[in-house]
């Protein structure tokens, strides 16, 4: 089974809520998704978000590198030669990790339809459950209180705060966050907003008060891995790594020097499933403890993600609310999410059979 042609397209899905971080805020979800077609009517899919602040991509960019690099290099090879793919695309471009990530989970969504398995099982898992947790976005302590109380009331228990912005808010926050949900699982992220004195001096006020924090999220800079192995040795409260972890390469570092006592592996940050499964080996390797996180992603490629943590025992916490934000869900097939509970099922691939109102891009600028 060859692949025979491509096609882009543009996924749009407005948010429940604005997101909001330390480093950026968004109210719509606008994905690029890559159809990867083959001679018997089989269609792969993938989708990559634009998230610059973090990956350096944007829509045009994504859509430069899938057109005019990526997707070419796969016409014509054969679906069952799943190493000469993946190589293919990472050698295709330099960087553009996103855009791989995308043309990786068509070309893995096609391989594991060929062998009429879900994708869970090619990977070796059992599993087809999950439970994510949700993020509050950074505001104001009063808004958090308010988004906290409306998160328990649709069942969740574990909470992703989101502080940085404004740092000297952050411990009123936290605070709010803690009196509104005195048994919920709270863990925070600081999206690189801290120096790290800063966030070793905030993470000791915020336990000797007893908000109970389970883990910071990468609490400094992404290149500063000696401020992150600071606040690690220093911080009442455990430390992930995520923007300072994008290769398998900068995760053998973080691993070695005990930088961070978690990694968080994002495909769009890795460049796919490929270096999903590297990353995993190593932590399993150091014994470290992974979490499977998104960017604000749709369920095409959530569902590569969730494939990916039913698989592997590293993977112990999980981070894949992209489609929970979103108010709408324009995705035919995948997993089923039903507020902190996800579900797979056992249909081949990715099991996504189709996405309503995706604009294809054929040759047309993006416009939104």
């Amino acid at each position: 089974m060859k692949i025979t042609g491509f096609r882009l397209g543009l996924l749009s899905a407005p948010l429940r809520v604005p997101f909001r971080t330390a480093l950026r805020e968004v109210s719509h979800v606008h994905d690029i998704v890559v159809e990867l077609h083959t001679a018997d009517g089989a269609v792969g899919r993938g989708e990559a978000p634009p998230t610059a602040a973090v990956t350096g991509e944007t829509l045009g960019s994504i859509e430069a590198a899938l057109r005019g690099h990526i997707c070419p290099a796969l016409v014509g090879k054969e679906v069952a030669s799943l190493e000469e793919l993946c190589s293919a695309i990472s050698q295709s471009i330099v960087g553009n990790t996103s855009a791989k990530a995308a043309a990786e989970m068509a070309v893995w969504d096609l391989y594991a339809q060929q062998c009429n398995l879900p994708l869970y099982k090619l990977l070796g898992g059992g599993r087809t459950t999950l439970t994510t947790d949700i993020t509050i976005s950074v505001n104001d302590p009063e808004t958090m209180e308010r988004d906290t109380v409306d998160a328990l009331s649709k069942d969740y228990d574990t909470l992703k705060i989101k502080v940085g912005e404004n740092p000297a808010l952050d411990l009123a926050r936290l605070r709010a966050v803690r009196a509104a949900a005195p048994e919920a699982i709270i863990r925070i992220d600081a999206n690189q907003a801290w120096t790290p004195r800063q966030a070793v001096r905030l993470l000791d006020n915020m336990q000797s008060e007893g908000l109970n924090i389970e883990l910071v999220e990468q609490p400094v800079k992404a290149r500063d891995l000696e401020g992150l192995q600071f606040v690690t040795d220093h911080s009442p409260v455990p430390v992930m790594a995520d923007e300072s972890m994008f290769s398998p390469l900068d995760a053998m570092t973080i691993l070695q020097r005990h930088a961070a006592d978690y990694v968080n592996i994002k495909l769009m940050k890795c460049g796919g499933l490929s270096n999903a499964l590297k990353i995993l080996s190593a932590a399993e390797v150091y014994g470290v403890e992974c979490m499977i996180g998104c960017m604000l992603e749709a369920k095409v490629s959530v569902t590569a993600a969730v494939h990916l943590a039913c698989a592997k025992g590293a993977i112990t916490r999980v981070d894949l609310d992209g489609p929970a934000l979103c108010s709408a869900d324009p995705v035919d097939g995948g997993a089923i999410f039903c507020g902190k509970h996800i579900q797979l099922t056992d249909a081949p691939g990715l099991g996504i059979h189709g996405i309503s109102g995706l604009r294809y891009l054929d040759g047309t600028p993006i416009a939104i």
